[in-house]
């Protein structure tokens, strides 16, 4: 078994997540009272919040590398981020460090690719809906066509994630106007809940179209990747 480096605490209420998926996939796989190697570097969120608010985006480029150079020294054979806004930054950590990064847009591409399912529904921060370093890796990877939401809900939908997810408060009415979002959009056959924190509050039996939770898909791949 490899051992795993994980960076979270983006935010710790979906490291949780990772952790407790990734541990009891392992047992599964190997049985007995196995559980996963995993070395982990957890931010204190309130620095990445700061530097998001101020607008120092290559500031937190630097500290995840930064993160992942120590946990790699540290003896970790591969490397994963806990949060799908992370992965903007993936290729300049992934040039920094000589083991491989597992990639979210990866674990989750795959997954659709089996499915069969090219048109889908892309939630998420307002970065991962509005920039490319998701979108494009669908398209050129995968070959899917990806829609997001109008600006005006991304903003709202971006605002539930840090103002309340985050925090771990899971309402009922923002629940509700994410399931209206998706019940209301045209012309798809898939959402990808491309938050790590957005599967704690909309689950699979909530829509009657396939939905990927990238948590947990993410997840699984790394385990893929350390019991290679």
């Amino acid at each position: 078994m490899k051992t795993i480096g994980f960076i979270g605490g983006i935010s710790w209420e979906s490291t949780v997540e990772y952790y407790r998926i990734i541990n009891q996939e392992v047992n599964k796989r190997l049985g007995g009272t196995h559980s996963a190697k995993i070395i982990m570097y957890s931010f204190d969120f309130d620095e990445i919040d700061q530097r998001n608010k101020r607008g120092d985006f290559e500031g937190i480029g630097h500290r995840l590398v930064e993160e992942a150079l120590k946990l790699e020294n540290t003896g970790a054979e591969l490397l994963i981020l806990g949060a799908n806004t992370a992965h903007w930054w993936a290729n300049e950590i992934q040039n920094a460090i000589n083991i491989p990064l597992v990639h979210i847009a990866d674990a989750t591409g795959k997954a659709i690719q089996s499915a069969g399912i090219k048109d889908l529904l892309l939630l998420g921060t307002k970065y991962t809906m509005e920039e490319d370093f998701m979108k494009g890796k669908f398209k050129m990877d995968y070959g899917l066509n990806i829609h997001v939401p109008e600006q005006e809900q991304r903003e709202k939908i971006s605002r539930i994630i840090f103002d309340e997810l985050i925090v771990g408060k899971f309402l009922e009415p923002s629940k509700q106007y994410i399931l209206e979002i998706i019940e209301s959009f045209p012309g798809i056959s898939g959402v990808i809940l491309g938050c790590t924190e957005l599967p704690l509050i909309v689950k699979k039996n909530d829509i009657d179209i396939p939905l990927f939770n990238t948590t947990e898909l993410h997840a699984l791949a790394v385990v893929d990747a350390a019991l290679k």
